[in-house]
């Protein structure tokens, strides 16, 4: 089942994701296995929000297993992904 995934970082800036992302898309395993969309932006609150969708939570840690040296090395704070079930997704 696929699933919604939403990460909260507070204190997170444009600059953090934008290099982060960069890593993390020029990695060789990019795209992951099982990973179909992906939304960031302001959360509003001065921090920033990220939405992912995987084809399941499995998925989304297997990703996680393999960027997550990137996040530790540029400074990412430690966060506690929401995974929730997605009844539909649409792609254009």
């Amino acid at each position: 089942m696929a699933v919604i995934v939403t990460v909260e970082i507070p204190g997170g800036t444009q600059e953090l994701y934008e290099r982060t992302t960069q890593r993390v898309t020029n990695a060789p395993w990019w795209p992951p296995e099982g990973f179909l969309a992906h939304a960031a932006g302001p959360d509003g609150s001065g921090g920033w929000r990220v939405v992912d969708f995987f084809e399941s939570a499995e998925a989304f840690q297997a990703f996680v297993d393999k960027a997550m040296p990137i996040f530790q090395e540029e400074g990412m704070p430690p966060i506690v992904p929401r995974i929730e079930p997605a009844v539909n997704v649409v792609l254009k």
